[in-house]
C-alpha cells in the first residue's frame, strides 16, 4: 500500500484538489481530507509518537522501578556500605533502594522511548502540527500507479509539502 500526503493551506484548495482527483478517476475511498470540518488525525489513524513514547515509558517504569529498588536495597545489604551514617543500617539500605529506583526510572525514560519524546517524533508529528495550524492534508492511498497519478494532479495545486510513503 502506498500513501501520498499533500499539505494545502486552506479548505478551498483541499476541496478543489479532492474534486480534481475524483474527476481523474481516483475512487473517493482512496482520498481522505484531514483538517477542520473533515477527519481529524486521530480519526484517520495518524499515530501521535509522543503518546506512544509516554505509554512505553510508563510500561517500562512499572516493572523497572520496583526492580531497581530491590537491586539497590540488595546491593546495599551485600556490600555493607555505611554511606549515610546518620540514617543507620536500615536507613542506608532504604536509601540504596531509593537510589536504585531513581536509576531505574531514568533507565525507563531512555529505554522506553523518552529520548524520542524529548527530542522529537517522526513524520506524524509535523503533520499533526500543520493540522493544528489550520492547514489541510490530502491523503491518497492505493497502488504505486494511483499515487503517481495523484502526485501529478496535486502538484497543480502547489502544496506546501508533497510526500509519498510505502507501507512495509
Amino acid at each position: 500500500m502506498n500513501y501520498l500526503v499533500a499539505v494545502l493551506g486552506d479548505r478551498i484548495a483541499a476541496e478543489a484538489a479532492s474534486v480534481a482527483l475524483e474527476k481523474e478517476g481516483l475512487p473517493t475511498q482512496q482520498v481522505s481530507i484531514l483538517g477542520k470540518g473533515y477527519q481529524s488525525a486521530d480519526e484517520f489513524g495518524l499515530i501521535d509518537p509522543n503518546e506512544t513514547a509516554r505509554n512505553q515509558v510508563k510500561l517500562m517504569a512499572s516493572w523497572l522501578i520496583p526492580f531497581g529498588f530491590a537491586a539497590g536495597f540488595t546491593f546495599s545489604v551485600i556490600t555493607g556500605l555505611n554511606t549515610f551514617a546518620f540514617a543507620g543500617e536500615l536507613g542506608n539500605h532504604l536509601i540504596g533502594g531509593l537510589l536504585g529506583a531513581i536509576s531505574a526510572a531514568m533507565g525507563s525514560v531512555i529505554v522506553g522511548g523518552g529520548v524520542g519524546l524529548l527530542v522529537g517524533g517522526r513524520d506524524a508529528l509535523p503533520y499533526r502540527n500543520r493540522l493544528k495550524a489550520g492547514k489541510y492534508l490530502i491523503v491518497v492511498t492505493g497502488s504505486e500507479s494511483s499515487t503517481r497519478q495523484a502526485t501529478r494532479i496535486l502538484r497543480q495545486f502547489e502544496p506546501e509539502s508533497l510526500q509519498g510513503y510505502q507501507s512495509p
